[in-house]
């Protein structure tokens, strides 16, 4: 029962010590926790857990929201791309495994991070997608919620209609959601701003104004305080746009703010002449500018050094899951071996009787029976080796005939190939010794002998006869040639036919009526056409077909 057990627990341990999904939906939640804490190293280090058990056990629920929250800390930390990367991989495995509500928190995020990147065009995309699911879920909330997102990008691109009718449908589905229907009337105050409506827009975000005094709202804040700053300036009264953008100012919290507030405050000082200010305040922009781009590459070498821990991390789970695998093969092996083994030695004792019963006569039998197979094997044997011997003697022999009698006929065509080629230069020495006389240029007779001669070069009536006999002895080389290579012209055969023949250079040039140097080029144009990168390759290639 021990050893029952030790195997029992082997086999299934590494099951029962598997992370259950209430597990890893804690793990999660630690990790998201630990984002809002800004400990982006420990909350990586716990979504990476989620990531992996959730990947290996197909759990795609939590695979999702640990991927998400991965790029929701690379956004934290200012590393958009590695955000963006992780969005896109979260939104792959909504589409393929879970509803539209997933889909629309990772398509939202999407969104949000192209609008904080200035690709409004981008962010309005993806906006509209989770907007179109929103309708489709009918929730009235997300609907709302998604209607704002556009609203507000559709402002910043000034589509100023499209803004409107966005934002007045998220205004009816909100109205009882009362911190969401708040950013409905700041993109509303905004809206009346970029129609011109100025009274509309300041008398708007003078009722917002004291319902952001909320921590949570500290960003709208600032952007209601510059709105009516630009109000203020737009309608001549500078000191009180001065008044709000330093309000702005004293309100902003981080580098962002600060440079957007200051930005502020330098286009008002400008409107109201006050250059000296106005230089202070782009100063503190160029200063807060250096502070912020410090601040990100402080968060850049952050980001890298937490990718290298999260790396080393799944390395050293991946490891450990092959370890896992590993033993869990070999534990399947030993238990397989072990019931193997036992059903072994059960099906032998169970047999053992009988065939201590049988052994004696079965013994002298099956001696018997082995004498006369073996003596059966020898004859048979003896016989088809012999067989053997005559068939391969046979055709040794005719092969080495064939091989002889068309090596003898391509000796044969070698030979008359060779003749013509020595009577062709035999003819081009008369032909150049005859035309380098003067006399012979005045004698008509003699010029056109020389032209006769010149045709008898060109002509190609002995190659149609060379081609048959060529096709006699080497049957069927020709036919392989052209099927493999339909481009070859009859020239380009030709000259493949000599040189399968190991006729040289010279010789083939001299049977073309061409000058060495041409023939090279004919070989090198051939290769190319064939195939080959080396024209050195070339005969080998072709005594292979």
């Amino acid at each position: 029962m021990k050893v029952i057990s030790i195997f029992l627990f082997l086999l299934f341990g590494p099951f029962l010590l598997a992370q259950s999904t209430a597990e890893l939906d804690s793990l999660l939640l630690q990790g998201i926790n630990a984002r809002s804490n800004k400990e982006y190293s420990r909350s990586l280090e716990l979504l990476t857990k989620v990531r992996t058990v959730a990947e290996e056990n197909q759990w795609h629920k939590q695979q999702f929201l640990a991927i998400n929250n991965i790029g929701a800390n690379y956004y934290s930390m200012l590393d958009y791309g590695e955000a963006l990367d992780n969005y896109l991989e979260a939104y792959t495995i909504a589409l393929k495994y879970l509803d539209g509500n997933e889909e629309m928190i990772v398509l939202n995020n999407i969104a949000i991070l192209y609008s904080k990147e200035g690709d409004f065009q981008k962010a309005e995309e993806y906006f509209s997608k989770a907007y179109v699911l929103a309708k489709a879920h009918k929730g009235k909330v997300k609907i709302g919620l998604y209607a704002v997102n556009l609203g507000i990008v559709s402002n910043q691109q000034d589509k100023i209609e499209q803004a409107a009718t966005y934002l007045a449908e998220a205004k009816e589905m909100l109205k009882k959601e009362p911190s969401l229907a708040i950013l409905v009337e700041i993109a509303l105050a905004e809206n009346h701003y970029k129609r011109g409506e100025l009274p509309a827009a300041k008398a708007l975000a003078e009722k917002i104004l004291p319902e952001l005094d909320a921590i949570a709202f500290s960003e709208e804040r600032i952007s209601i305080l510059v709105l009516l700053s630009n109000i203020a300036a737009d309608m001549g009264d500078i000191s009180q746009a001065i008044e709000y953008a330093q309000a702005a100012q004293k309100a902003a919290v981080n580098p962002e703010h600060q440079i957007s507030a200051y930005g502020q405050l330098a286009e008002v000082y400008i409107k109201n002449g006050a250059y000296d200010k106005a230089l202070t305040a782009k100063d503190s922009i160029i200063s807060l500018t250096e502070s912020l781009n410090q601040l990100k590459n402080g968060r850049l070498f952050e980001t890298n050094r937490v990718k290298f821990e999260i790396a080393d991390y799944r390395r050293e789970l991946q490891q450990s899951r092959e370890l896992r695998q590993k033993e869990r093969t070999t534990l399947y092996s030993l238990l397989g071996i072990f019931f193997l083994c036992i059903l072994l030695i059960a099906w032998a004792l169970y047999n053992s009787y009988i065939k201590n019963k049988q052994r004696k006569r079965l013994h002298q039998q099956n001696r018997e029976f082995i004498e006369l197979e073996l003596q059966k094997k020898e004859s048979d044997n003896l016989l088809l080796e012999k067989q053997l011997h005559a068939k391969e003697a046979v055709a040794m022999l005719e092969q080495e005939r064939l091989k002889n009698e068309i090596e003898n006929r391509n000796r044969k065509l070698a030979a008359k190939a060779l003749q013509i080629s020595g009577r062709n230069e035999l003819i081009k020495e008369v032909i150049n010794s005859l035309t380098h006389q003067s006399e012979v240029a005045r004698n008509a007779f003699l010029s056109t002998k020389i032209k006769e001669l010149k045709k008898l070069l060109k002509n190609d009536s002995e190659w149609a006869s060379f081609l048959t006999h060529f096709e006699e002895v080497n049957h069927g080389w020709l036919t392989k040639l052209r099927n493999n290579h339909p481009e070859l012209t009859a020239n380009d055969i030709r000259y493949l036919s000599y040189l399968y023949m190991d006729l040289t250079t010279k010789e083939i040039a001299s049977l073309f009526n061409i000058t060495v140097e041409a023939t090279r080029k004919r070989k090198e144009r051939i290769s190319n056409k064939i195939g080959l990168e080396d024209s050195a390759a070339l005969y080998p290639y072709i005594t292979t077909l």
